[in-house]
């Protein structure tokens, strides 16, 4: 269990689900709907969700590159936090809102597989989160021309490694929307 004290509940996090993100994300219209569900999911059993958005040279604050894309609609009373680097804790006040909200254990959905996504999960593992990656709610663009494996198996990977991640005090596990468990 969560290593941070009286914090017993979970949140969804939905990162970087902008339309400067993901428009050309591996199998994106799938990805976004497994969002939609685990959205729907949370909001049903009166867990938070929370939304992020980075702040780029193409997705200025505002710009339509910035904006969540039109299949998901944050609730009006759900946390939008903006941020400029990979780890959404890093210079955000996302640590200050999950301690209000008394969140323990992270859910974590979204884009880029292999920078944002990544990024957070270590950045809330290491502050003794307890993490969980959605398998099927997170995507990455094509990155092979600079090298970079096929977008599949950067997905494939984050998955398989995530569910053994582990520390004294927290869980981390790999599991699909319909495998969430709010509990």
């Amino acid at each position: 269990m969560t290593s941070l004290a009286d914090r017993p509940n979970s949140a969804v996090i939905v990162i970087d689900v902008q339309n400067g993100v993901v428009g050309n994300a591996h199998q994106r219209d799938a990805v976004v709907a497994s969002i939609g569900r685990l959205v729907d999911k949370a909001r049903g059993s009166g867990v938070p969700v929370l939304w992020v958005q980075d702040i780029g040279e193409d997705r200025v604050s505002g710009s339509e590159a910035w904006q969540i894309v039109p299949e998901l609609v944050p609730g009006g009373d759900e946390p939008r936090i903006e941020k400029l680097y990979g780890d959404s804790f890093e210079d955000t006040d996302l640590e200050a809102v999950l301690t209000r909200l008394g969140v323990g254990r992270v859910i974590v959905a979204g884009a880029q597989t292999d920078a944002c996504i990544r990024s957070t999960l270590h950045g809330a593992f290491v502050r003794g989160y307890d993490t969980t990656l959605v398998t099927d709610a997170h995507t990455t663009e094509d990155l092979t021309q600079w090298g970079a494996p096929a977008p599949e198996a950067v997905i494939r990977h984050l998955n398989l490694v995530w569910q053994f991640t582990s520390a004294p005090g927290r869980t981390a596990e790999s599991v699909t929307v319909d495998e969430v468990t709010f509990g």
